[in-house]
């Protein structure tokens, strides 16, 4: 397991390091008054398991390794999350702008859904590790999608991982019929974008000024 540990140590700094960057790039927008298109942000290093799973898959010795490196490049990953479509081509933008991170390959797979029905943006980046045995470029799968596509593949994972990737037909149909009306959803948020961001600005603005609670609070602290 020692092995293992000092193998993913990279990866897991490297999930860290860019989770900070990448919801430093929302705050951003929140400083300068504008509507952010990232929701949140999450990240993890991939388990064991599922490298073994992926090694095995491919065809890969299970055991650390440059070629293991090289060829499961989302051993660390990130999930942007935003609100709308539309937001994730602007986010895609600002990562390829980015200069402390290099993109090598992108996936679209909202233009190009999978038969499942799956839909998400990915990235591959290569982004530098500085160690204290100097510097390591790991790979990092950067996913960005909608809160909806987000959902439909969290359900979409359970049951794959359930079925072992073979899907009893009358399942398989209902979660491409599930995609179909995510989907739909988004497109139909998208629609009244304006009026949705409208209202969240004015839900912001006036929650702490109608609620008497927070200012009583506030006042006895500076009495105290």
């Amino acid at each position: 397991m020692g092995h293992w540990d000092i193998f993913l140590s990279p990866y897991k700094q490297a999930v860290d390091e860019l989770k900070i960057k990448l919801k430093g790039m929302r705050s951003q927008f929140g400083i300068t008054g504008t509507t952010s298109p990232i929701e949140f942000v999450t990240g993890r290093v991939k388990p064991l398991a599922s490298i073994y799973d992926k090694a095995r898959e491919k065809g890969i010795l299970f055991e650390p390794s440059q070629k293991l490196a090289t060829e499961l490049q989302d051993i660390a990953g990130l999930r942007i999350m935003c609100q709308f479509v539309d937001d994730i081509a602007t986010v895609a933008n600002l990562i390829r702008q980015r200069n402390d991170l290099r993109v090598i390959e992108e996936k679209d797979y909202i233009t190009h859904n999978k038969p499942s029905g799956y839909r998400s943006y990915h990235m591959i980046v290569e982004y530098p590790v500085e160690t204290i045995h100097g510097k390591i470029d790991v790979l990092a799968e950067i996913q960005i999608r909608t809160l909806a596509m987000n959902f439909w593949a969290s359900i979409e994972h359970s049951l794959n991982y359930k079925y072992k990737g073979v899907f009893p037909e009358e399942i398989k149909n209902r979660l491409q019929n599930a995609a179909e009306a995510a989907f739909k959803l988004d497109e139909e948020m998208s629609s009244i974008r304006s009026e949705i961001q409208e209202a969240q600005v004015y839900f912001t603005e006036n929650k702490e000024a109608s609620n008497p609670t927070i200012r009583t609070t506030t006042e006895d602290k500076e009495r105290e």
